[in-house]
Formats: structure tokens, sequence, C-alpha cells
């Protein structure tokens, strides 16, 4: 059985004025996703500006989450690392915090080979006894872990259950479906492909779209689910323009701002990122403006 079916969010971390983190926001934060009806919680992922958080937040903010969602929904905890040894800690940790199952990106840097990828996720599945999705990015990882090497994890590793494409290369992603066959539970990791990917045999999504347009994230997916293609890709097309300036910039920076804008007042965010260009907090105001969030 799948962690989730339909849309996660890959949530963000607020941050008061001077940086700390802001727990009352997360926590209403939390509130807020699943009074729209979001699927699943993904904590401390890549949108959470996790790579700036120290292990001791990184872990209390996985906790916290566990405990305002209090099994209403699953908690996906990202624990990936570049450092297998810190992958398998954090892991233990989120475990032990009550996650639900794992978020683990490819290692980050230092360009393992498929060998490498295998002996690391391995490593760490061992570890611990939760599910664990794979998340593949190489846009920001530097490597990507190939369908022969995802299906082979899926296959002989028993709980390594699924993926986050972030990739967006169809013709791989529908070779690795191919692969994997039955024992991949897969999820898109890019909101502009939801469609595309359940056609695929996609779960749902793991969202950043989902911070400012919950419900609509959620009914794509449940539209698709419950077998109306149409209405489905109707709600993706329409959610095109808003996706594009909701990554005009590295993300979290545009979601950041997206949710200031709209009077939510997450903070700001934590160097090395920095506030998004005048000209393209413009824009993404009159695509939010136009897809009425605004």
């Amino acid at each position: 059985m799948a962690i989730f079916e339909g849309a996660g969010i890959a949530l963000i971390t607020p941050f008061t004025p001077d940086g700390e983190i802001n727990y009352p926001k997360l926590k209403e934060l939390v509130e807020e996703q699943i009074a729209a009806g979001t699927d699943c919680i993904v904590a401390c992922g890549t949108t959470a500006e996790s790579a700036t958080m120290t292990h001791e937040e990184h872990i209390e903010v996985i906790r916290f989450i566990c405990e305002t969602v209090n099994k209403r929904i699953p908690v996906i905890a990202g624990t990936g690392s570049n450092c297998t040894h810190t992958a398998v800690y954090l892991s233990q940790e989120a475990e032990k915090a009550g996650a639900d199952g794992l978020l683990v990106v490819s290692p980050y840097y230092n360009k393992a080979t498929q060998k490498g990828l295998i002996k690391h996720f391995t490593t760490v599945a061992e570890a611990v006894s939760l599910p664990i999705i794979l998340y593949n990015i190489p846009g920001r990882t530097g490597v990507n872990i190939e369908p022969e090497t995802i299906a082979y994890l899926c296959k002989n590793v028993k709980n390594i259950v699924g993926v986050k494409e972030a990739s967006g290369n169809l013709s791989k992603i529908a070779l690795m479906m191919h692969l994997a066959g039955d024992c991949i539970d897969m999820y898109s990791g890019n909101d502009d492909q939801i469609v595309p990917l359940m056609a695929l045999g996609a779960k749902g999504v793991i969202s950043v779209l989902s911070h400012v347009a919950p419900k609509q994230t959620h009914d794509i997916c449940a539209a698709y689910l419950a077998g109306d293609v149409k209405k489905a890709a109707k709600m993706q097309l329409d959610a095109i323009p808003l996706v594009e300036e909701l990554f005009r910039e590295v993300n979290p920076i545009p979601v950041k701002a997206a949710m200031n804008m709209m009077g939510k007042e997450v903070g700001p965010l934590r160097l090395p990122l920095t506030e998004m260009e005048p000209e393209n907090q413009a824009r993404l105001r009159k695509a939010m403006e136009e897809y009425g969030i605004l």
C-alpha cells in the first residue's frame, strides 16, 4: 500500500524576522494544509531550506510536525544527505520522532556512481524500518538515479517503495515504470507534470504549488484518480502560468514571496538564498491574480 495517494506538500519552514524557526506559524501552516485536503506533509525537504538547518533543528521540525499532524495524514521526513552516515542518523531520528515514511535524496555534490547510489540507499534503508521514497532531482544533486537503479532498489530492498521524480525526463521515467512494474510508487516532483506522470502510473505529487493553492493541487490528483482525466488535465494546464512563476527563481524563493504576498507572514529566507527580485515579484503577483488567489 502506498504511503499516500494524491497531493503531498513539500512544506516550507517559516522563520522569524531574525531567522529562527517560527513554530507557531509552522503549526498554522500544517493545520491550513490539512483543512484544505492535502494528503501528506513532507517535512524538511528541499523547499524547507533543510540544507541551512542544524541537525538539531532538522530533527525538531520533523518531531514538531509529526506531533501537530498526530496521524491525521501521513508525514514523510526528508532525511537525505551527501554523507551516508548523516542520512542514516537523520533517518533513525525521524523514525523515533514519529514519521510515517522517509524521503531520501540522492547524495549531492559527491556525484556517486550508480553502484555507489545502490550502496548508499541500501545502507540507509537497512538502518530503519520505515518505507523510503527515493528523491531523484539531478538538477540539484548533479547525478541522475538511472531507471535501472531505481527499479533494482525497489525490487531488492524491502522498504524502498517509491520515488519522487523531478528529473523532468518523461522517457526515462517511462522506462523506470516499465522496469519496476508493480513494485514502485511514483510521485511527480514537478508541479507542471502532475497529470503527465500520473498517466505513467504516478500516485500523485509532492508539491510546491500546494502552498498557495492546496485545494486546487489536491483536486488535480483527485480528479485523475477518479477517472476524470479531462478535468485533471484542464486544471493542470490552468495552473501552468503560476507554476512557471513559482520557479522563476530557485525554490523556495518564489513560494515564500508568494505566501508573504498572501499575508501568511512566513518570514525571510536563510542565506545563501535571498529575496526575490522586484521584477520577478511583479510577474509572480500577476500570475497569482490571474489564477484567482490574490
